[in-house]
């Protein structure tokens, strides 16, 4: 990933002297394993940057759950200060808390705009920092397909005229992710909505009202039941 070019004798040597197995022998846990088996403590956490129609470039932190797919949007700046930044933190710190969220690692690539106090902040409330290695993309997946998300289904569906509209969009967003919008890794569950339950009834069915809630002006759709 690095441009670099080297024999594979070296990365025999390497791998000898760390005591590492080949990979058709070595019994650590992939990383693809890893994300799996710890889903349950990990979290993870970006910087998206965006325009707005007065020419400013508002970044937008958040952070979402592994296990639930939950995403919090912990503010929007155009100035990432470390101030700021540690501040974001306590507060999701304290929110995680509130809700008896146990985490124990959170995922972030090495953005310059995560300060070292950061870590020493989540360090105390007994969750690890896991840097994502250098074009790595999916070392932070989940992170990056919310990202993709929100861009393809927010940002470049609507114009954001100010940071307070963009506030607003983010808040209605993040409402709509969290409660509303299906998810197939959660087998069609919402991060904090189960699937409903069938209707199995034939005349149900035949006869079914579907209601249409528009947000944002009709940048996002919900949908559901008539009672």
């Amino acid at each position: 990933m690095l441009g670099i070019t080297i024999a594979p004798s070296t990365v025999w040597e390497i791998l000898k002297q760390e005591g590492i197995d080949p990979a058709p022998d070595r019994a650590s846990t992939a990383w693809a394993g890893f994300l799996r088996f710890q889903a349950e403590a990990l979290l993870a956490c970006d910087f998206i940057e965006t325009v707005t129609l007065g020419g400013r470039r508002p970044y937008i932190l958040a952070v979402i759950e592994h296990a639930t797919r939950r995403i919090r949007v912990r503010g929007t700046t155009a100035y990432p200060t470390v101030n700021w930044v540690a501040q974001a933190v306590e507060n999701l710190v304290m929110d995680l808390e509130d809700a008896g969220c146990r985490l124990g690692y959170l995922i972030r690539d090495r953005d310059g705009k995560f300060p070292a106090l950061m870590e020493e902040i989540l360090a105390e409330a007994g969750i690890q920092t896991v840097l994502a290695g250098i074009r790595m993309p999916r070392v932070n997946a989940i992170m990056e397909w919310w990202v993709q998300s929100c861009r393809h289904e927010l940002l470049d569906r609507c114009l954001l005229w100010n940071e307070r509209h963009l506030q607003h969009a983010l808040r209605e967003y993040e409402q709509f992710y969290n409660r509303h919008r299906a998810h197939q890794a959660l087998a069609q569950a919402a991060p904090l909505r189960p699937v409903p339950d069938p209707i199995t009834d034939p005349e149900r069915i035949m006869s079914l009202t579907v209601r249409r809630r528009d947000r944002l002006g009709g940048a996002l759709h919900e949908y559901s039941h008539a009672a």
